[in-house]
Parts: C-alpha cells; structure tokens; sequence
C-alpha cells in the first residue's frame, strides 16, 4: 500500500506565509494562521510543501489504508485560500449559510479573500470542526 507522501515537516509556518508574493493572500493568511492558532491551541506545523495543519489525528480505513493527518488546517493557493474542515460540513449548513462568498469540497471550504466572508463565522466553523475532530480523535 502507498504511504502517504504529506507529513510534517520543519519549515516554519509564518516563514513560509512571508514568501507569498500576493501581499492580500499573505495577510489573509497570516491572519487565519493567528485565527486557528488561537481557536485551537495548537502551534501550526507545515505538512509538505504547501499545507499548514493544526493538531493531528491517526485515522484507518475498512480498507486497511491508515495514516495521519491534522485536524484543521489550510493552504494558500494561487486561485483560493483552501481550508481543511475535515468533519465535512453536513452538519455545518447555518454557519455556511451566513459565512458569505466561498465554495466547498468534501472537507475544503474555498475562499477567494477574507473580505469576502465573515471572519467570525469562519471563526465559528473552523472551532466546531475542530471540536468535533477533537471528540472524535482525541
């Protein structure tokens, strides 16, 4: 079976954010970084070269695939700021119906700039999928 290739690493979170070019992008991320930071209580760690994760969990699959993860977490990318709320949001459909602009995938939510959404339901979001991760995991 495959081992996952996205593990931690040791590059400093803030250092990589200062290197984003885009100077919105880098202060949106700077400021969901201190968001997550503060609503999780977790210090960031970079997982591969572009993901920054918020605590961890051990997961297995009824297939036998297993590995970890983090419980929360996001990744600047050239078209969105993509974050990771791996409870997936069906259970998240009224703080999704008030964040304003923004797209989902299974677990990614998918913001263009934060001056599109409401900060402090995104707040609100990321601290109940962590808690539910946190119930779940650990």
């Amino acid at each position: 079976m495959a081992e996952l290739k996205t593990k931690p690493t040791g590059v400093n979170p803030i250092e990589y954010l200062k290197g984003i070019e885009n100077p919105e992008q880098r202060k949106d991320s700077l400021a969901i970084l201190k968001m997550m930071k503060r609503v999780t209580g977790k210090k960031p760690k970079m997982w591969g070269t572009a993901l920054i994760g918020f605590g961890e969990y051990h997961y297995k699959y009824p297939s036998g695939r297993e590995g970890d993860w983090f419980m929360t977490g996001f990744a600047p990318r050239k078209q969105n700021l993509s974050l990771y709320i791996m409870p997936g949001f069906r259970r998240y459909g009224e703080l999704l119906s008030r964040l304003g602009k923004h797209k989902t995938g299974k677990g990614c939510l998918y913001i263009k700039r934060l001056t599109d959404i409401d900060m402090d339901v995104l707040e609100e979001l990321v601290s109940e999928g962590f808690k539910d991760m946190t119930e779940k995991y650990g």
